[in-house]
């Protein structure tokens, strides 16, 4: 008997766990994805290309709050949990009802869908969204290149437009970033590592990019997404944590599993953290993973121009991820305006307009900081308008990008925030399974 499934997804992990644990299984058949976290990406299809044989029609992505309806619709027998950064008391209350309704839920192992390289893989992952993997990720690259590895970076999926043009993106310019028609979201992880001369994988169909990564590196840098598992098995896992959140690397899906699958640990932001709140994740990986190379780590707030920030007016634009599904209240930019002595943080939302208006209401938990959320045209508008209208003497951009690239402003901004030994142990005699 064919099993009906739905994915629960958010444009990312649940396409990569079609193409890997259900397309072509004939035990199941797939009749809709749900997705959720990122603004306007369902009503796609997932289009026939790539769903494969017996999707003849492509499989409708609908919003995750019509689920309940799917299952009774289609007579769901089963449905696969796949995406990430979710508490683990909500990840439940989503089970509660799937099972209420009459289906199976089900969490995928992680193994399962990790494809195996001929190179050695290093991954970073983390075990909450804006931890400071990004950043870590580019270290790990430093570190490589120093080591004269040729390697190219693979990152977790953010394909939210055509899925038949996002297969498998390649990045080595910027003029690749504006000819894909990437988002705010995507730039701010691409674009720091083409600014060092490296190339960057990332789409919908994994095993594709894997087979072209290999073609062009020596190793293969996994850069994660939210505090997801990684898509390939990883010679060497690293895993970064944030002990402003001390504890959460329990709490949430799936970044207890990168705990308990870590390697390398990396402790992050000590700088800013107490030595308490150190002290109570060092002894979380201590419990859970015992074998794990504890790195303690910096994570420095450094300004451009800093002396401009003392005494006046700020507008902090954080990074979207980190405030949105990533649950802080502020970021990088607004230690950085409070340390240099800033006047007063502007609160950006008398200001905001549109969906950045929404963003405020959907996340009540942000303080008074601007986050940077640019899926859409609409929304790169809106953050516009609102730092336009924003009552402030200065723009403090705390995002890894360059956004005056992107949005006209009349106001003075600066730019702001922009493990050796483990990866050499890691990668010793490590020539790929």
């Amino acid at each position: 008997m064919i099993e009906k499934v739905i994915i629960m997804g958010a444009a990312g992990r649940d396409f990569h766990n079609f193409n890997i644990y259900f397309r072509g299984n004939p035990r199941y058949q797939v009749v809709a994805f749900t997705a959720t976290q990122i603004p306007a990406i369902e009503g796609r299809l997932y289009p026939p290309e790539l769903a494969g044989q017996g999707y003849e029609q492509g499989i409708p992505i609908h919003a995750e709050d019509e689920l309940a309806e799917l299952i009774r619709q289609h007579r769901v027998d089963l449905v696969a949990f796949s995406y990430s950064d979710v508490p683990h008391l909500d990840l439940m209350h989503k089970a509660s009802l799937v099972m209420a309704m009459g289906a199976d839920f089900i969490l995928i192992g992680a193994t399962y869908t990790m494809l195996r390289s001929r190179r050695p893989v290093v991954s970073v992952c983390a075990v909450r969204t804006g931890c400071g993997k990004s950043q870590t990720t580019r270290r790990v690259c430093d570190i490589l290149q120093a080591m004269g590895r040729r390697l190219v970076v693979v990152r977790h999926p953010m394909p939210y437009g055509d899925l038949r043009r996002q297969a498998v993106q390649r990045f080595a310019t910027y003029q690749d970033l504006d000819s894909q028609g990437c988002t705010i979201e995507e730039r701010e992880e691409y674009e720091p590592l083409l600014e060092k001369g490296l190339v960057v994988y990332a789409g919908v169909d994994y095993a594709r990019i894997l087979a072209a990564a290999e073609e062009e590196a020596e190793v293969i840098v996994w850069d994660g997404g939210n505090n997801d598992t990684p898509f390939f098995f990883p010679s060497l896992h690293i895993v970064v944590f944030d002990p402003l959140r001390a504890g959460h690397e329990l709490l949430y899906y799936p970044g207890e599993t990168n705990l308990l699958m870590a390697q390398v640990a990396v402790i992050n932001k000590v700088d800013s953290a107490t030595p308490a709140q150190v002290d109570q994740v060092r002894r979380n990986i201590e419990r859970h993973a015992p074998a794990a190379f504890i790195v303690l780590a910096d994570s420095p707030v450094t300004v451009e121009e800093p002396e401009r920030v003392a005494g006046r007016r700020v507008l902090v634009v954080e990074d979207g991820p980190t405030l949105t599904h990533g649950g802080m209240a502020f970021g990088a930019g607004a230690v950085a305006a409070r340390r240099l002595g800033a006047a007063e943080l502007v609160d950006p939302r008398p200001f905001a307009v549109g969906s950045i208006a929404q963003a405020f209401s959907d996340y009540p938990h942000i303080g008074p900081v601007l986050p940077a959320v640019g899926y859409t045209p609409r929304q790169v508008s809106d953050l516009a308008a609102t730092i336009s209208q924003a009552d402030c003497d200065l723009v403090l951009f705390a995002t890894p990008i360059q956004l005056t690239r992107l949005l006209a402003l009349d106001k003075p901004a600066l730019r702001g925030p922009t493990l050796e030994q483990a990866i050499r142990q890691g990668l010793a005699g490590e020539t790929g399974p």
